[in-house]
């Protein structure tokens, strides 16, 4: 029987304090992350936007126990869905591979071929695809399989996106109707998507099907929720977790809290709906952040719905994903990993002047790289406006 490895790939995060810099500049070293016209400038970039950034996110990470714990829900995941594969009689070996930090994507190759694995499903902790998140996870692998040979000669099957798998969608709906259920009347509990953003290019320019996958999902789960309830419930998607001054997804998860807010909303049940795993995002954002804003624009009761991290309908999810990958069309590494573009994602290709999308983009790069050199004179003390006497 075929031994079958498992590559669960997520997005990493620091499980100390110490470990949270050098966290920020893996994150934001990767042109997926913040894309730059020029490449050379993407670690300068990074060293800059980590070193700025640092003790604010330090402090967020002291606000919820000093580090991520996503690194402990995705081995837990790893190992249950493991489990449920061999009681199929799958004989699987689930890994674990993150983004930008500890356990790297390096790692779990190595492992796997240590382990004399025959075949590896790729399976991205990330429901709906992203540029971003699935695409530059695909994208690392693929940059490690073309400089291995032996690791050239495994097999590789992947998952692209999952997010209208019915059974994340049944898990998400089940979470969703426990916490409508607290509320009084429960018919008119607001449920509220919350998903974490991309930049608004990703979508216009680069194809980007984010958008698209999170907003059927809504639909999809409120359908099924309907269905476990027997009554409709409204809902609102916003989005999350924005950084830099290019334009995002909208709307934003704060501008809709206000709205609400003010329309004397009584009941809100928060969805992560992006999230698999608790970590930064729900735990401090969502948790501490929105909530607080929340209070403060008269929303009475805030209930937030949990991650489905080890929920057993969603690691079933899992398995039926991988079992039917086995069983299915094969889609490698190489299609999983491409991009819809209609444009090249990096570097663009020209830069326009006037009002349109793409002028608008790179005035705002410009912008970005104009106000990162500003501030490293100051910081350095040395450059131009030094020079001239204006700073």
């Amino acid at each position: 029987m075929a031994r079958v490895g498992v590559l669960l790939m997520n997005l990493g995060g620091p499980e100390r304090i110490e470990d949270v810099g050098p966290f920020l500049y893996n994150l934001f070293s990767d042109p997926e992350i913040i894309r730059l016209p020029n490449p050379i400038l993407q670690k300068p970039l990074a060293w800059l936007i980590s070193t700025l950034r640092s003790n604010k996110s330090q402090e967020a990470y002291l606000s919820i126990g000093g580090g991520s714990p996503l690194r402990r829900i995705t081995e837990q995941q790893a190992r249950e869905l493991q489990s449920q594969l061999r009681q199929r009689g799958i004989d699987a070996t689930s890994y674990v591979a993150m983004r930008y930090w500890h356990p790297f994507t390096e790692s779990a190759v190595a492992d796997i071929k240590a382990d004399g694995i025959s075949q590896v499903v790729v399976l991205p902790l990330y429901p709906h695809f992203s540029i971003s998140t699935s695409g530059s996870s695909f994208r690392e692998l693929q940059r490690l399989r073309k400089s291995d040979t032996d690791f050239q000669r495994l097999p590789i099957r992947c998952i692209r996106s999952w997010y209208d798998h019915p059974g994340y969608v049944r898990a998400m709906a089940e979470l969703i109707s426990i916490k409508i259920k607290l509320c009084n009347p429960s018919e008119s509990a607001h449920v509220f998507f919350s998903a974490h953003g991309v930049p608004k290019s990703y979508v216009e320019e680069a194809g980007d099907p984010y958008q698209k996958e999170i907003e059927n999902c809504s639909d999809l789960i409120m359908k099924e929720l309907e269905m476990i309830l027997g009554y409709k419930n409204p809902y609102t998607l916003a989005y999350q977790s924005r950084v830099g001054p290019e334009e995002w997804l909208q709307p934003y998860t704060e501008d809709v809290l206000e709205k609400l807010g003010e329309a004397k909303l009584k009941d809100l049940v928060v969805v992560p709906i992006s999230f698999v795993s608790e970590h930064i995002e729900t735990l401090q954002e969502i948790d501490i952040e929105y909530r607080e804003l929340s209070r403060k624009f008269g929303i009475i009761n805030f209930r937030r719905v949990q991650a489905l991290d080890t929920y057993p309908l969603f690691i079933e999810g899992l398995a039926d994903l991988v079992a039917s990958c086995l069983e299915g069309p094969e889609i490698g590494l190489d299609e999983a990993a491409k991009l819809p573009v209609r444009v090249k994602l990096y570097p663009q290709e020209k830069w326009q002047w006037g009002w349109n999308n793409s002028s608008e983009v790179w005035n705002g790069r410009v912008a970005m790289i104009v106000f990162l050199l500003f501030i490293l004179e100051i910081i350095t003390g040395r450059g131009p406006l030094h020079s001239i006497g204006l700073i």
